[in-house]
């Protein structure tokens, strides 16, 4: 019941942001509960495909899923996915550690530059113009998906920070509709991650059950406020949430 409390209240968040959450779950289970860190990067990635379809589903009755994009680079996020859970299980579980930390804490720290400095740095010569067909828009969504989908699996994150960066910047998707595509782009990264994880051994079906329906009921009722908040705190959200999973991965 504590395992299932403390993921619901998760999920809110992550329903909230648009987070796929598996980086912070990693963290929980880690920290909190003794699991195994490749344990704990398997089962939380392989619960992140409830997670989001739960997510996904309430993002899109609110209007915020763009389909065809969310599809696009979902689909091939799942090869990246798929690839790079067999390389994590090279990796091991001192390195891991430190390494899933480090990306977390990169993609807090990109995520607050794009949305506070949305003008400076690496993001001054973001399209403004929002991708929506051609070859332009397949291109962008190969190489964005085999990139974030990559991330995803070999550090069992959901890489939400990354996807929802390169759907603001590569395909200048506003704020609100970014973080309800990011929900529909995890769910095939995170099946075939989860898929990866559980073909190396690193995927426990108890614990699994206990992650998806904590993190599943959570998301859903969460993304029911995304549009009802406001973009300041939405902001702060998005930004603090894979900040805390690092610093609990630091000192754990």
């Amino acid at each position: 019941m504590l395992i299932l409390g403390t993921l619901f209240i998760m999920g809110c968040l992550l329903g909230l942001t648009g987070a796929g959450g598996a980086g912070i779950v990693i963290a929980i289970l880690t920290a909190a509960f003794g699991v195994p860190i490749h344990l704990a990067l398997g089962t939380s990635l392989g619960a992140m495909a409830f997670t989001t379809l739960s997510g996904a589903v309430s993002h899109f009755r609110e209007g915020n899923v763009r389909v065809r994009t969310g599809a696009a680079v979902g689909a091939f996020g799942a090869i990246g996915s798929f690839l790079g859970a067999h390389v994590a299980a090279l990796i091991p579980s001192s390195n891991l550690h430190w390494l899933t930390g480090g990306m977390l804490l990169l993609s807090m720290i990109l995520m607050y530059l794009r949305l506070y400095h949305p003008n400076s740095g690496p993001f001054a010569h973001a399209t403004k113009e929002e991708l929506r067909g051609g070859s332009r828009f397949w291109f962008t969504a190969v190489g964005a998906g085999l990139v974030v989908g990559f991330l995803s699996g070999t550090f069992g994150i959901g890489a939400t920070p990354f996807i929802q960066l390169s759907l603001l910047i590569l395909f200048d998707l506003p704020l609100v509709t970014a973080v309800g595509t990011t929900m529909l782009i995890i769910m095939p990264i995170a099946v075939f991650g989860g898929l990866g994880y559980l073909l190396s051994g690193n995927l426990d079906f108890t614990l699994f059950f206990q992650v998806v329906a904590g993190l599943m009921t959570g998301a859903y009722v969460g993304a029911k406020f995304t549009n009802r908040i406001p973009r300041s705190v939405l902001k702060v959200c998005m930004t603090s949430i894979p900040g805390i999973g690092a610093l609990i991965l630091f000192l754990e």
